[in-house]
């Protein structure tokens, strides 16, 4: 995935509001972006961390740069804009060596409604029927360890569950983790801070969920899945 243009350096001021980001620019300008990241961002939205924007001259926005990258403490680039999992994700979707999985899944159609059940998956495969979901990745703990949620998710939980009443009924289904960032190569539930997710994915993987792991590396003009990861529970 290439973006428009070239990513805008700065610095992180705050973070705020959930949806706000002040930034200092290399100018000394500071301005306002929208942070495209529900969760927490645990560890990637400290002050003073190097940050990416891109700009938008969509007429009607409010604010016209997003925040897209954060260099956290050991000096990686994340990627945080969840909106851009599913577009990577979709540009691996069939591949032998990254996702072998859905390599004779036909046609793929996106933000499919589940019949009968409360979600809309990422995708859907027309060939063998195949529902899957897409969850952004961000935090680490240890060296090499990615951890997913980063804040209490009712609607990761219900996803999970939704996924195994699939698997349940016999109709494949997949979660994939997509953790953009290029130091972890394991990703793992976050017990410690959502307990029932990590209960809820254990339970989905135990019904016959296909739960994979994918990392991405994010530079100055895009991400770009590169590697599988181990999940491990």
């Amino acid at each position: 995935m290439d973006y428009d243009a070239p990513l805008i350096p700065g610095v992180l001021a705050c973070r705020y509001k959930r949806f706000l980001a002040d930034v200092q620019l290399q100018s000394g300008e500071t301005l306002t972006a929208h942070c495209p990241n529900t969760g927490s961002m645990l560890g990637c939205a400290e002050p003073g961390l190097p940050v990416w924007l891109s700009h938008s001259d969509k007429p009607g926005r409010k604010y016209a740069h997003t925040w897209e990258q954060v260099a956290v403490d050991n000096g990686t680039r994340v990627g945080v804009h969840t909106g851009r999992t599913n577009r990577l994700v979709a540009e691996v979707l069939g591949s032998h060596e990254l996702m072998p999985e859905t390599a004779e899944g036909g046609p793929v159609r996106a933000e499919v409604t589940v019949p009968g059940l409360p979600m809309r998956a990422d995708f859907y495969l027309e060939g063998d029927g195949r529902y899957i979901e897409v969850k952004n990745v961000t935090a680490a703990v240890n060296q090499g360890a990615a951890v997913f949620p980063d804040a209490r998710s009712a609607r990761g939980v219900r996803h999970l569950e939704v996924l195994q009443a699939l698997a349940e009924a016999g109709t494949p289904s997949m979660l994939v983790f997509c953790a953009q960032r290029a130091d972890v190569h394991t990703v793992s539930p976050a017990d410690d801070i959502d307990p029932k997710y990590g209960v809820a994915l254990r339970q989905a993987m135990a019904a016959g969920v296909d739960v994979i792991a994918l990392g991405a590396e994010p530079t100055d003009t895009g991400i770009q899945v590169t590697r599988r990861l181990r999940v491990v529970t």
